[in-house]
């Protein structure tokens, strides 16, 4: 059983509220943090950007973690958004359990 941590960043508090919402009732994700209000520095066409951010940390297995990245990107706003997937190298098998369980 693969299951992953999948870091997103939204442009607002009603993005990701919308992106996490949306990715767990679809059982695309078995749960979505909102991890608050982050400030960001990037380089975006050409120029350095500062900005505030909300990032969003989600659980899902492998065999969804393509369909989560798909609709992910169908609710954000951005043209190019940060959609990272971190392998769950170990944990408490429960929970680890828990995150197929409700992704299937």
């Amino acid at each position: 059983m693969d299951t992953f941590f999948v870091y997103v960043t939204a442009a607002d508090e009603a993005e990701a509220g919308l992106i996490a919402r949306t990715v767990v009732a679809e059982r695309l994700a078995a749960c979505a943090n909102l991890l608050g209000a982050i400030k960001s520095v990037y380089w975006w066409d050409g120029k350095m950007c500062e900005g505030e951010e909300v990032a969003l940390v989600l659980k899902t297995s492998t065999a969804r973690k393509s369909e989560l990245i798909g609709r992910i990107k169908e609710l954000h706003s951005y043209e190019c958004p940060c959609i990272v997937c971190l392998p769950i190298a170990d944990g408490n098998p429960a929970f680890l359990n828990w995150i197929a369980n409700e992704t299937k």
